[in-house]
């Protein structure tokens, strides 16, 4: 005997009468790899942290890097699935991955283990973030106008 289904979109997925088919919503990715693109960073930060003692300009240089490279990695994945208003797409990337950034951070520097004031997580870690709006805003424009 055959079961009916009856497919319909949610935020996991494709549902059906009997189960839940992989292929999350855009948003659901974007939020997944926001999520990625604070943990990376962070974990190499916390690995490579004995430098900001010993060498703090490689430290400094290291970290925007890694940011880097995880955009444009993670850009690279987001966009392939995206075929239409790719700059909205790219908007909707950015200030994710930077929101969800800040907010996480704030937890561990203002009120967790390593206090810090706004303005010095701001001028030493926060304003780093905005190199995930400005590259994946540059993605969405770029493919926008079929240029890549």
């Amino acid at each position: 005997m055959k079961s009916l289904r009856l497919p319909f979109k949610c935020s996991f997925g494709t549902v059906t009468s009997r189960f839940i088919l992989p292929g999350p919503t855009v948003t659901a990715r974007a939020i997944l790899y926001g999520f990625l693109l604070w943990l990376i960073p962070f974990i190499v930060g916390f690995v490579i942290y004995p430098l900001r003692a010993s060498n703090r300009a490689l430290f400094e240089t290291i970290m925007p890097l890694t940011l880097t490279i995880g955009v444009v990695f993670f850009s690279i994945l987001y966009f392939r699935k995206i075929d239409k208003e790719f700059l909205s797409a790219g908007i909707r990337l950015g200030v994710i991955a930077f929101t969800l950034s800040i907010l996480i951070d704030l937890l561990l520097f203002m009120w967790g283990p390593m206090k810090m004031s706004f303005a010095d997580y701001m001028m030493d870690i926060g304003l780093t973030y905005l190199i995930y709006p400005i590259v994946t805003i540059g993605y969405g424009y770029l493919l926008s106008k079929r240029v890549i």
